[in-house]
């Protein structure tokens, strides 16, 4: 017997990108642990983070009342009044920002947050009014791609490419066409700007300059700039480059606890005007009363006396810079030996690898199943390139690695893919 679904239900339930994306990554998990995952976001084993988080945790059950609180109560959907009012006092205090317990709410996750405040602020308005998200530097977030419960709510900018080192150091990076950005301003009704920070899937992390600009931008046309900072600052600090922290009045900040080592926790923090963190409330009540407690009581002493802005600088990006480095000395070294015409954007944080195969004859979403047969998982490019005008064939030559995994997978991964890389030019 088969039941109609609304458009919704079908919208909610098609084959996107990010669950054949999450699928893959389950089934690898369980019913076959010998492929090499280098696809997904999710974060290494950091012995130090593992040890925090298991004393942590040790301590919460050794407060017997408190841990009972954590299981055995439901929050305000706002968040842990006391968690709220620790993070904002900490930022306030901390980077001067103008905050308060009101302009905070808690989510089930980042994924959660923005579909929350995708849908929140684009889609159909009264009066036949149908506004977009801009997201001013393409290739973004897959994740974002399917949050629409209306079809058409992204507009993306080409970025420009440029070769840092020159064209023969095979490094480039992408940058923001602020020229195509107005246009699009200019051309679409836009709700709101969007952008991650360090982008993913590129690893490319914006200048404070970049960031004031889009800024200034959105306060012009008096809509918000949501920064997706789950990778960045001012926490978890997954950054290899310098950048600052960044908030103002008209932005949408998102902050996780997953890139910490609390993927299983499904907590994020949304900073916004307080409209928005109410809006964001509201809409938790209706789709699930609550948000768990477990990570917010997890992180919420180590708020208090401010220690989760050191886990960054201290642990965090000194562990993955270095596997950054190694990857890319392994990736230089098997496609180099395979002959393939390769190019890899410049990594300035989270862990990614983004790697450009010029001139394959085939496109990635090929390779993708080619390289699952052969055990190895990653993620195919053409997922990110979602919200432009034309065809660019640009995205088919490009994939997503995560170089977070252990050497022998990482090592072993980027040889498979030079020789399947190889037959396919």
């Amino acid at each position: 017997m088969s039941f109609p679904f609304s458009t919704v239900g079908q919208k909610l339930t098609a084959r996107s990108g990010i669950l054949s994306l999450m699928d893959d990554l389950g089934r690898a998990m369980t019913v076959e642990p010998d492929m090499r995952m280098l696809g997904g976001g999710n974060p290494a084993a950091v012995p130090a983070m593992q040890e925090i988080w298991r004393e942590r945790m040790q301590a919460l059950l050794d407060d017997g009342a408190g841990f009972d609180r954590m299981l055995g109560n439901y929050d305000p959907p706002q968040g842990n009044p006391r968690f709220l009012s620790a993070l904002a006092k900490l930022l306030c205090e901390t980077f001067g920002w103008q905050i308060g317990p009101e302009n905070l709410a808690i989510t089930t996750g980042g994924q959660t947050a923005f579909f929350q405040i995708f849908n929140l602020l684009a889609g159909s308005f009264p009066k036949g009014r149908h506004r977009k998200i801009l997201l001013p530097l393409c290739p973004e977030y897959i994740g974002y791609a399917d949050q629409g419960i209306e079809d058409g709510m992204f507009v993306a900018c080409r970025p420009t490419i440029s070769w840092p080192g020159g064209e023969s150091s095979r490094v480039f990076k992408y940058r923001i066409d602020f020229v195509a950005v107005e246009q699009a301003l200019q051309q679409h009704d836009v709700g709101a700007i969007a952008v991650s920070r360090p982008t993913n899937p590129t690893g490319n992390v914006l200048t404070d300059d970049e960031v004031r600009h889009l800024s200034s931008l959105a306060e012009s046309r008096r809509i918000p700039l949501i920064l997706d900072n789950a990778y960045g600052a001012p926490f978890p600090g997954v950054l290899f480059v310098p950048a600052e922290p960044f908030w103002a009045p008209h932005t949408i900040l998102t902050l996780s606890l997953s890139k910490l080592g609390l993927p299983g926790t499904r907590t994020a923090v949304v900073i916004a005007p307080p409209e928005i963190a109410s809006a964001v409330a509201a809409m938790t009540a209706i789709t699930g009363l609550a948000n768990g407690n477990v990570g917010q009581q997890l992180v919420l002493p180590l708020v208090e006396n401010g220690q989760i802005l050191r886990f960054g600088p201290e642990i965090l990006k000194p562990f993955y810079e270095e596997k950054s480095r190694a990857a890319a000395a392994w990736a230089a070294e098997a496609f180099d030996a395979c002959a393939v015409d390769w190019a890899m954007h410049v990594s300035e944080g989270a862990f990614f690898h983004w790697l450009w195969l010029r001139g394959m004859k085939i496109p990635t979403r090929e390779l993708y199943e080619r390289l699952k047969a052969r055990k190895v998982l990653i993620v195919p490019g053409e997922y990110f390139f979602f919200g432009l005008d034309a065809d660019w064939p640009h995205s088919r030559e490009c994939l997503r690695l995560n170089f977070a995994q252990p050497e022998a997978t990482v090592r072993e991964g980027l040889r498979i893919i030079a020789e399947e890389a190889a037959k396919a030019s």
